[in-house]
């Protein structure tokens, strides 16, 4: 493959190749690999091609590639491409990467340049409305993302991207700055129509709500001010969930000697509040995200059966039994009969 030469007769792809190994990297390489035939996810040369790869390196991220001249002009975009007029993510522009790379996911080692999983989160086409060496007008076509958008440089290698058109989704909302948990009554008894609840172990821990967007994440206290989380969680539950924002309930519990976030309801996802809907599917919706991982668990619950619960409970060695009615939505700051505290 010829390398690609800059209009002032410059290598363009000198620096993507400088800080690559190609016996070390499964990347393209110019040079090592030609560009193969007939793959539709690779550019035609028609500077239309877009892709977005999601980036586990040191810090997730989101990397923006625009097919021009013969190379993909890039930009790594800590917090993903923004879904909404209303907030500017920056966007740092790096070295140029062949075509080749449009079609890239794999595993970058430990110790090259860029290590860490890379996947492609979207492609497509693109239309180009302007382009200097200041700002960059395009409209993009995928399937995970559409719509009119701008990056503009502000100073050296740092831009910000901002979307032009309204919300993808005009009913989406963003996080709220701050909630304060729900509370449950404590009561002796389990409720006598078991079928009507959920129940689940009292942890004893810490309540922490985690407002995950963009790979980052927050963290509010019971009292919904704000604090700092465990080292590494915000970061490792950030980049479980990518790109889906998302807002967690739970607490920072002692499992095995080693402190742990149970996640037991969720009140946010992608950008609709989850409040009024009632907590048996808040429930559902929570463990199709499968969330597990070294620092995090989805706390499990068992419908209609408290007694058994609340055994298991008392053998562990934990506090009692939390009963959530199935129907109940989410009243934030707010003690609740609906959910009740019984101790084992």
């Amino acid at each position: 493959m010829t390398p690609k030469k800059r209009k002032d007769g410059g290598d363009r792809l000198a620096e993507y190749r400088g800080r690559r190994d190609p016996g070390r990297t499964p990347e393209p390489v110019p040079g090592e690999r030609a560009l193969p035939r007939g793959d539709k996810a690779l550019p035609r040369g028609d500077d239309d091609t877009f892709v977005v790869q999601e980036h586990h390196a040191t810090s997730l991220h989101w990397d923006l590639r625009l097919e021009r001249d013969g190379v993909l002009v890039s930009w790594a975009v800590p917090k993903g491409l923004p879904w909404s007029p209303g907030t500017n993510h920056l966007a740092v522009r790096t070295e140029d990467h062949p075509l080749e790379y449009a079609a890239f996911e794999g595993e970058i080692p430990r110790g090259e340049y860029g290590a860490g999983k890379m996947t492609v989160w979207d492609r497509g086409t693109y239309e180009t409305e302007k382009w200097s060496e200041r700002e960059v007008k395009i409209i993009v076509h995928g399937s995970r993302v559409s719509g009119r958008y701008v990056l503009f440089r502000t100073r050296g290698d740092n831009w910000m991207i901002h979307r032009m058109d309204p919300p993808a989704d005009p009913d989406a909302e963003p996080l709220p700055e701050s909630l304060r948990p729900m509370r449950p009554a404590e009561k002796a008894r389990l409720p006598r129509d078991q079928d009507a609840w959920g129940f689940e172990f009292a942890w004893g821990g810490r309540r922490l709500a985690a407002y995950v967007e963009g790979g980052r994440t927050r963290f509010t206290d019971g009292r919904g001010r704000a604090v700092d989380g465990p080292g590494g969680l915000g970061s490792r539950l950030g980049a479980e969930l990518g790109s889906r924002p998302a807002l967690l309930d739970g607490e920072l519990a002692v499992l095995d000697g080693r402190e742990t976030y149970m996640i037991y309801d969720l009140l946010h996802l992608d950008g609709h509040p989850l409040l009024d809907v009632p907590y048996r599917d808040r429930r559902g919706r929570l463990d199709d995200l499968g969330l597990s991982g070294p620092l995090w668990q989805t706390a499990p619950w068992f419908p209609g059966d408290g007694g058994a619960v609340r055994d298991a409970a008392r053998d562990q060695g934990l506090p009692g039994v939390l009963a959530k009615r199935l129907d109940s939505p989410y009243e934030p700051g707010e003690e609740s009969g609906d959910w009740r505290f019984v101790p084992s």
